[in-house]
């Protein structure tokens, strides 16, 4: 099911300003004239949702990108919120959010980074406070997605007091500051009652604590104080680790994903492709159906004793035996702990990685992406993975398997409804392996209501294929999930 927004363009809107304490800066264009419904029958949507996002104006230039891929001119509403008026970047680009300058900064007092930020929230919640139901709070080197954010919050109460946001992967970050604190990295909502609260509340706070080093530390213990805690989303992703986070993103929680931060501080997502070209190409994929981002999907095929383990829009691992879905589940160690040396290092189980023929996959990255269907609609997403470098491994000598290392390519097929997170793992989906002009392998479950899949039909790839008949039959090995 499709969240549809409209929105209605307000031609009386004034000229977006930049906001500061005691004047206003008139020289950027309006990036946001939605007209924001209030009425409270309405369900929640990005409309509702009011961003504040914290920078410096040195580094916006390297930031900047983050920012842009998510953000939506005109859609998305919020602001960046900067310790100075960034007169070298203008004129401003409607891509960017509006800014919101510190007043502390404008009044040059001697103020530290962690409570500039922390006063951030009622700078913001002055500036925007009409038909709001959330204010999210993030760095400038988070990445959202917007739709499974505003999936994740429709669920809570706006008129109830909730801190909604996720702690760190690493055991160290969060013995350092709180296992009970929303990371700002990864980023945290506030409802709206709740954010009124803290601000009524923030300046006493911000004197008790005036010596903690950061903002989402200092805010955190203020809710505390106030008798609220974090209500965990294991989406919002701090990303407190080094390396490749390959490992992590192929086995993702069974929770939709709404953000990605620290990106700079790990290899790029995709092998051959470098960090920004990463970013833009997993936002391709995003851009398909950001509800099955990541979500992972586990099959089998038993005549040739494959198991395969999907991160929608992201990998493909095949493993040359069978290995079960609670094992799949565990991510493989392909990262290495945020700080050297730190031991336990991490709040998630993982699986070491091996020189084991049977045990290390055959990894494919996904590559491109098309929506099929007739008549003006979408009936089907069809997802193209492609194998990125060899194996360069033996085949997994385990009686009855098979080498997969002539497979070069694997296509994905999934319905463009949303997906919906149940109790159970929808592990259904639809593949097709090819091997340039070789035969299609086609997959089904062995028995219909499987957890692990269900019987599929796959006459549509045929379509999108364009092949004949003839072509179909003779190249064509039927298996079983």
């Amino acid at each position: 099911m499709f969240l549809i927004l409209i929105f209605s363009i307000n031609p009386h809107s004034q000229t977006t300003q930049i906001l500061l304490s005691n004047f206003n800066l008139n020289y950027f264009k309006n990036t946001h004239n939605t007209l924001y419904p209030n009425q409270e029958t309405t369900p929640t949507n990005i409309s509702h949702i009011v961003f504040s996002i914290a920078s410096v104006v040195k580094t916006w230039h390297t930031r900047k990108h983050y920012v842009e891929s998510w953000w939506h001119q005109n859609v998305t509403r919020g602001f960046l919120c900067l310790d100075q008026a960034p007169i070298q970047y203008l004129p401003w680009p409607p891509t960017s959010p509006r800014v919101l300058v510190s007043s502390d900064a404008m009044s040059q007092k001697e103020i530290t980074y962690a409570i500039r930020i922390a006063k951030v929230i009622k700078e913001t919640f002055d500036a925007e406070n009409k038909g709001v139901r959330w204010y999210v709070m993030a760095d400038d080197d988070t990445v959202f997605f917007v739709e499974n954010l505003v999936e994740i919050l429709k669920k809570y109460d706006h008129n109830g007091y909730y801190y909604v946001g996720m702690n760190a992967e690493s055991i160290i970050s969060n013995a350092q500051f709180s296992f009970e604190m929303g990371f700002g990295g990864a980023g945290f909502a506030f409802s709206y009652s709740l954010a009124n609260l803290l601000v009524k509340n923030l300046d006493l706070c911000l004197m008790r604590y005036q010596g903690f080093h950061t903002s989402d530390h200092i805010l955190e213990s203020c809710l505390a104080d106030l008798g609220v805690s974090l209500t965990q989303v294991k989406g919002f992703h701090q990303i407190d680790l080094r390396g490749d986070i390959s490992g992590l993103l192929s086995a993702h929680p069974h929770s939709p994903v709404v953000s990605l931060h620290h990106l700079d501080f790990v290899k790029p997502l995709f092998p051959a492709l470098n960090r920004h070209q990463s970013l833009n190409h997993l936002m391709t994929s995003a851009k398909a159906d950001q509800s099955r981002l990541f979500q992972q999907s586990i099959c089998y095929n038993h005549p040739k004793n494959w198991s395969f383990s999907l991160s929608w829009g992201y990998s493909v691992h095949i493993y040359e035996k069978f290995i079960v879905p609670s094992l799949l589940q565990v991510p493989i160690q392909t990262f290495t702990e945020w700080r050297r040396g730190a031991k336990p290092a991490l709040m998630l189980n993982t699986r070491n990685l091996s020189k084991d023929s049977c045990s290390i996959p055959h990894y494919f990255y996904f590559d491109s992406v098309v929506e099929s269907g007739g008549g003006g609609r979408r009936w089907q997403v069809v997802m193209s993975y492609v194998r990125r470098f060899p194996r360069r491994l033996p085949p997994c000598m385990v009686n009855g398997s098979h080498s997969a290392d002539y497979v070069e390519k694997i296509l994905v097929i999934s319905p463009v409804t949303r997906l919906e997170m149940g109790l159970v793992k929808n592990w259904s989906i639809q593949l097709a392996l090819v091997q340039q002009l070789m035969p299609i392998v086609l997959f089904r479950s062995p028995v219909p209501d499987s957890i692990v899949g269900f019987g599929v039909v796959l006459i549509a790839l045929f379509d999108w294929f364009k092949m004949t008949s003839s072509t179909i039959s003779g190249g064509m090995e039927e298996g079983m999930l």
